[in-house]
């Protein structure tokens, strides 16, 4: 079995979903810091504060079913299965990266894990992930397709097409929305004229539903519920997660266009936090438990990291592979 498959076999129980968003926080606050530290070009999303979400969706979905997601993907990536070491690598610009280093933060694949390129233009993966839904209906395969993305592209042509088109054919695909209440820099109600994006899949006559973002189990049944209606034939879905990045939107954004206080009061509803107090209060974890796991993961994500550093880059022949396939 794969490094990978045995990643997503972990999210079979609570405390190893637990782990993988804790381990998702670490990589994402050392991404800041080798990104401060000179070792990454080009821009970084973080996720930090929607593990619930990325994780949760991991945990429903099988490896053969597809994702698509937004260059803020470093959270997908991690929680469908890839490794610190080809997350980070990849962000580094390493061969050892899940790309080969040839894709950068913003376009992360492992198709092991069933993790499409993620998109850096804004709701690009939802036409493709129709595209891969309406595969999977004629192939008859019993696959569903899984596309994420921000409340910003709800505002977009490509949006409204997609799910028009989606709920047409009766298509294998679910819609999360990552409602973090920011389109990049701009607050939701300056962009947007409804406050639950969700409402949006009436003009499509399709399936919705709003969740809290920050309940990981709370994700996990709205998801359940949505793969199971997609793959007994009924077609699409859309799901507004109501949830909140930590940081800004990319590498140096100190984000003080937010209201004051509006981060401490998201942060009382950490993920990490709210996952980690069910356990506690369920007797499956102690404070002291929950304290040896984060140090158990912060030496992991610090090796992974020495390891990416000393690793090579791509040589330039590498410029032209994987461009261009032939057919046998």
């Amino acid at each position: 079995m794969t490094t990978s498959l045995v990643r997503r076999q972990a999210l079979n129980t609570e405390l190893g979903r637990l782990e993988r968003m804790l381990e998702i926080r670490a990589v994402e606050e050392s991404i800041q810091t080798l990104y401060n530290d000179g070792h990454v070009r080009g821009s970084t999303h973080l996720a930090n504060g929607q593990e619930a979400v990325s994780v949760g969706i991991a945990s429903v979905l099988r490896p053969t079913d597809v994702v698509t997601c937004t260059y803020r993907g470093h959270a997908a990536a991690l929680a469908l299965g890839v490794s610190p070491e080809g997350v980070l690598g990849e962000i580094c610009g390493r061969v050892i990266g899940c790309s080969g280093g040839m894709g950068g933060s913003m376009h992360l694949m492992d198709a092991s894990v069933g993790l499409m390129p993620t998109f850096a233009i804004v709701g690009a993966g939802l036409p493709v992930a129709a595209g891969v839904a309406l595969a999977a209906k004629l192939k008859k395969n019993d696959s569903v397709a899984l596309t994420i993305f921000g409340d910003g592209s709800t505002n977009i042509g490509a949006f409204h097409e997609t799910l028009n088109m989606a709920s047409i054919f009766k298509l294998p695909i679910i819609f999360v929305i990552e409602n973090n209440l920011y389109g990049e820099y701009t607050r939701i109600n300056l962009s947007t004229p409804i406050s639950d994006l969700a409402d949006r899949a009436d003009s499509y006559a399709m399936r919705k539903e709003i969740v809290d973002g920050q309940d990981i189990d709370a994700v996990i049944k709205s998801i359940s519920a949505a793969v199971d209606f997609a793959r007994a034939g009924n077609g699409p879905s859309l799901i507004e997660a109501k949830t909140y990045r930590f940081s800004g939107h990319s590498r140096a954004d100190p984000a003080t266009y937010r209201t004051p206080g509006e981060l401490d009061e998201w942060k009382k509803r950490d993920p990490l936090d709210i996952a980690a107090a069910k356990l506690i209060k369920q007797g499956d974890l102690t404070e002291k438990d929950l304290e040896e796991l984060k140090s158990t993961i912060g030496v992991r994500v610090a090796k992974a990291i020495e390891v990416v550093l000393a690793s090579e880059g791509p040589s330039l022949d590498s410029l032209l592979q994987h461009v261009s396939a032939s057919r046998k």
